[in-house]
């Protein structure tokens, strides 16, 4: 697959949050239309809760995680196990490369020391998507 880091940062410039601008990019491969991806994630943007959660560029990747694994199987779930493993693989590879998933660690809000930039947070956050759910095997 091509990379589409770049194409993240471009929907980030547009105006779409950081959960936003990972999942939008990748919707497609994932079955999910544009615009419904948009509304899904419009609300983990920001690190959930106005800095105080996970970094919305993560719960994007995760969302797309989700998407790409689940079976959609209401009367016997049956695919969260998967779900869960991608997702945890994506948290830990921006961890270790960043030192954090929370967004307000992320920013320094605390500390005064930016640990990375929302637009870094962006691309490393869909570089690892790429990895994790979208390179072949």
């Amino acid at each position: 697959m091509k990379t589409r880091v770049e194409e993240t940062i471009m929907r980030h410039d547009k105006g779409y949050n950081c959960a936003q601008a990972v999942a939008c990019t990748y919707c497609d491969l994932v079955g999910v239309d544009e615009e419904t991806m948009f509304k899904m994630t419009e609300a983990l943007g920001l690190g959930m809760g106005g800095m105080e959660g996970t970094c919305g560029a993560v719960t994007g990747a995760c969302v797309l995680a989700g998407m790409k694994r689940s079976s959609g199987n209401l009367e016997h779930p049956d695919s969260k196990a998967e779900s869960y493993k991608l997702s945890k693989e994506i948290v830990k590879r921006f961890e270790i490369q960043n030192q954090s998933v929370v967004c307000k660690a992320l920013k320094g809000v605390e500390t005064g020391k930016v640990l990375r930039s929302c637009a870094d947070c962006i691309k490393d956050a869909a570089a690892i998507a790429e990895q994790v759910l979208f390179e072949e095997k």
